[in-house]
């Protein structure tokens, strides 16, 4: 038979890919493409700031942490950062519970600390996302403290209460609940909170356009500060109906129908867009895209003057069993989502973020012989999907899952709460703390490795989550250094992406459907593309070259060293991730 290796090593792309004045222009940049935006061509770096870098030895992460690694950030390649809360917060659920959403928490550092971070991220061209918690306070902001004290306070109908002389409300599930009771009984006044969140998270009644209003001026505080874009944590659940009538049978299989894209919604987005969106130039995507295509369509299409991206969890669902995923379920997920959004509306593209596990963990392969490569493939997937790519710290490194064995290990509400409510319901244990272990939040939350030192070069006291052992070998210094690591994989594929707008704008095809181990899709805009192969397997894959598209034979970018072509396919190597330029 004859074969031939096709051994393009592929040069560092611009290791020094954030300096946006040396970049060539993108393919297609003058174009004229319809609809061009500078947060869709963007690359998101999200950060857990807790985790990233601790600068004073508390063993938190903090904003003088992330200003010092600013170079690291641009070399990335990436042109936005999103931080989780950073708010003033007792810490109930790590920042998502705000006491004072014009303050800087004290373990993240100043007001001035942040000042000093948003102008280094501007300076380096890359724009800054802020997490906008508003679906709930924390239950010490002034706000609820005033809403608790008597029933005729001016802040009383700034949250959702019952009072107790009309019965208990009809069931509302809490999602960190210990009983998954959302309705909590507060003596102070005798009456229930709704807190679709942990107790300590009270819902804000956006019925009451006070409310509305207050946000909205928190929104406009920021702006005016120089944020670039808003991410709207839970936004889905933010409209009730007040009347809290009981739900039908069955409705615990579609939540988000019973839950979420409440009456009011369109109308709140489209008032937050008049008073706020449109008067600055950002961004808004808000958590969640409801429970259908449709739903999602009416948030972010441009005529609906609503958000401008959705961000669907339909792809978090894909393997979250330890009976793991098909290849066939996760093509069929981000098929069915790209086309629904073809021609109109914005997606995200992410495969990991600070509610799930580890990205290798779950869609790749941990295991040391094809962590690496898995971690690139999955790299490659995002960074070469339509939509704006959000990729979560660590992940250019290809970390792991920590893998806690006992309750006492985690730190996560979600967790802790989880197992009570477990118990209580008489489950088994042990399978579920192995579940736990494959898919808790804290796997996504260890701190950033940067070295192989103690600690791994994230804080000189004690972590307040433990570092991954695993340290030693996965890490900043030691990838720096191997122009075959994840991380400088990861600069040159962002590169890539930047250099060619068809990977933004282009046409997705889905080829070889049916393959079980090939992820196999074209990327083309107006007579320019790029053919994918991705690898979704420890074992070698052939791609039949009858049913693939013409292609140049130098690849754009290849995770491996060599491309094995013979007569009739192409052979993959475990988990290898090529594109190739189309003819």
């Amino acid at each position: 038979m004859k074969m031939r290796i096709l051994n393009w090593l592929l040069l560092p792309i611009g290791l020094m890919a954030g300096c946006q004045n040396q970049e060539a222009a993108p393919t297609g940049a003058a174009k004229g493409i319809p609809g061009q935006a500078w947060w869709k061509e963007g690359i998101i770096y999200q950060i857990y700031p807790r985790s990233f870098k601790d600068s004073d030895g508390d063993g938190v992460g903090d904003l003088r942490g992330i200003i010092e690694k600013l170079d690291y950030i641009e070399r990335l390649g990436v042109t936005m950062v999103w931080l989780n809360p950073i708010y003033a917060s007792p810490n109930a659920d790590n920042g998502y519970d705000i006491s004072d959403y014009r303050a800087i928490m004290q373990e993240f550092g100043s007001m001035e600390d942040f000042d000093e971070l948003l102008a280094g991220l501007h300076s380096r061209g890359i724009r800054f996302v802020m997490d906008v918690v508003v679906n709930h306070s924390s239950d010490e902001h002034e706000w609820f403290v005033q809403s608790r004290s008597s029933r005729d306070n001016p802040y009383r109908d700034y949250y959702h209460w019952w009072p107790a002389e009309k019965g208990k409300p009809n069931y509302r599930y809490s999602l960190f609940d210990p009983k998954g009771e959302a309705w909590k009984y507060d003596s102070l006044t005798d009456a229930y909170y709704l807190h679709y969140f942990a107790q300590k998270q009270p819902d804000l009644k956006w019925e009451n356009p006070k409310v509305r209003q207050e946000v909205y001026d928190i929104m406009k505080f920021w702006a005016e500060k120089g944020v670039d874009g808003f991410r709207l944590d839970a936004f889905q659940y933010v409209s009730k109906d007040t009347t809290f009538p009981k739900l039908p049978e069955g409705y615990e299989k579609e939540v988000i129908k019973y839950y979420g894209m409440g009456p009011g919604l369109h109308g709140y987005l489209k008032e937050m867009n008049r008073e706020v969106l449109s008067q600055y130039d950002v961004f808004v995507v808000s958590e969640g895209a409801g429970s259908s295509f449709e739903d999602a369509h009416s948030l972010v299409d441009a005529d609906r003057n609503e958000l401008q991206m959705a961000y669907h969890f339909e792809g978090m669902d894909v393997g979250n069993s330890l009976d793991g995923y098909t290849l066939a379920e996760f093509k069929s997920v981000y098929s069915r989502w790209d086309s629904a959004f073809a021609k109109k509306g914005w997606l995200s593209i992410f495969l990991a973020n600070h509610d799930v596990p580890r990205m290798v963990s779950k869609f790749g392969d941990d295991r040391p012989a094809y962590r690496a490569a898995s971690s690139k493939m999955l790299n490659t997937f995002i960074l070469s999907m339509r939509g704006t790519p959000y990729c979560y710290y660590g992940d250019e490194l290809g970390m792991t899952n920590i893998g806690f064995d006992s309750i006492q290990q985690y730190q996560d509400i979600a967790a802790r709460n989880g197992y009570q409510k477990a118990l209580s319901e008489g489950r088994d244990m042990e399978q579920f703390l192995k579940e736990l272990k494959f898919l808790s939040r804290d796997n996504g939350r260890t701190p950033m490795q940067w070295d192989s030192s103690r600690h791994a070069g994230f804080t000189t006291g004690t972590p307040w989550l433990p570092v991954n052992e695993n340290h030693a070998q996965i890490n900043v210094a030691a990838q720096e250094e191997s122009p075959n690591s994840c991380l400088n994989y990861f600069r040159q594929m962002a590169q890539l992406r930047k250099s060619h707008l068809f990977l933004t704008y282009g046409d997705y095809q889905l080829l070889l459907p049916a393959d079980e181990q090939v992820y196999a899709y074209t990327r083309t805009l107006e007579g320019e593309g790029a053919l994918v192969l991705l690898n979704f397997s420890a074992a070698e894959a052939a791609a039949p070259l009858d049913k693939l598209p013409g292609f140049e034979e130098r690849p754009l970018i290849n995770n491996y060293p060599g491309l094995q072509v013979d007569a009739s396919f192409i052979t993959l190597k475990p988990y290898q991730a090529v594109l190739l330029p189309l003819k």
